[in-house]
């Protein structure tokens, strides 16, 4: 079993920055597919940016030039830092683990975290 338990969320202006952080124990590793969703009320769940097994990320086009990935080797640790954040980036931002869903089309998170709230005002 694998536990991912995020932190670093708040209310800020715009414009504002953040970071988030996601901590993963357990059953982790090295070479999990990671990856930052967040949700609006309202709206359905969207996908922020996923790392590959190398570590590598692809941002969501809101998300490319503002909003920044990291991991570290062993996948124990996850972040996104968020800069010139905008009222409708407002939303909780959840941080997925799976070993597959980065390699296999239709693959899910089988791993998710409770989330961290963002509020942009």
């Amino acid at each position: 079993h694998v536990q991912l338990v995020e932190s670093g969320g708040g209310s800020v202006q715009a414009g504002g920055s953040l970071r988030l952080s996601c901590v993963a124990s357990g059953n982790t590793y090295t070479r999990f597919c990671m990856g930052w969703f967040r949700q609006s009320p309202g709206k359905e769940r969207e996908e922020v940016v996923r790392l590959d097994q190398d570590g590598r990320a692809t941002y969501a086009d809101f998300a490319e030039g503002r909003f920044t990935a990291s991991t570290d080797n062993a996948r124990k640790f996850l972040y996104l830092q968020l800069n010139d954040l905008k009222p409708e980036d407002t939303a909780v931002y959840y941080c997925a683990a799976d070993s597959l869903a980065c390699v296999v089309d239709g693959q899910p998170y089988n791993h998710w975290g409770q989330g961290t709230q963002v509020t942009v005002s």
